[in-house]
């Protein structure tokens, strides 16, 4: 199911680095606590989003402790949108009127 992707929207977990194996563009929700540089999905076009700058930088936790996942909070759904289409262009457009819809 990876391979056929388009693009793979996933966290900084093994799903990112599965579609990178397979040679698919990756979003990646990415928490801080790992350096991006050493563990993002690498070798294939990746868009990182979360704030890496953020209070968990650098920390290794597996469990957010600060209320609110503040590295992550500030991603909105449009965001995703946005990096989806970064790397794969935007999606196509339905035509308005076809001739099945003007026979109507």
């Amino acid at each position: 199911m990876l391979a056929r992707a388009d693009v793979v929207v996933a966290g900084n977990t093994g799903p990112a680095h599965l579609a990178a194996a397979v040679n698919r563009p990756v979003v990646s929700l990415f928490a801080p606590t790992v350096p991006a540089v050493r563990w993002a999905p690498y070798r294939v076009p990746t868009v990182l989003l979360g704030d890496q700058h953020a209070v968990c930088r650098g920390t290794r936790v597996t469990r957010c402790p600060f209320p609110g996942h503040p590295c992550l909070t500030s991603v909105t759904a449009e965001d995703v949108i946005r990096a989806v289409e970064q790397l794969s262009g935007p999606p196509a457009r339905c035509p308005s009127s076809s001739p099945i819809s003007e026979a109507l």
